[in-house]
C-alpha cells in the first residue's frame, strides 16, 4: 500500500490518500488539487512532485 500526504506539497493540508498503484494516487492528488486548492492546470513538474512523495506504508495488511 502507498499512501501521499497533500501538506507535504501544499503546506497546512491534511488530507492524504492511499492505493496500491501510483497511477491511483496521482489520480486522486491532481482531483484534490482542482477540488480544494482551486488549481485548473495541472502541470507535468506538479504530478512529477507528487510521484516523488508517495511513499510505501510499512506494516498495512
Amino acid at each position: 500500500m502507498k499512501t501521499f500526504h497533500c501538506g507535504s506539497l501544499v503546506p497546512g493540508c491534511d488530507w492524504h490518500t492511499r492505493a496500491d498503484e501510483d497511477a491511483e494516487i496521482v489520480s486522486r492528488a491532481v482531483d484534490h488539487l482542482r477540488q480544494t486548492h482551486g488549481e485548473t492546470i495541472i502541470r507535468p513538474s506538479i504530478v512529477e512532485q507528487i510521484k516523488a512523495r508517495i511513499t510505501d506504508e510499512q506494516g498495512v495488511a
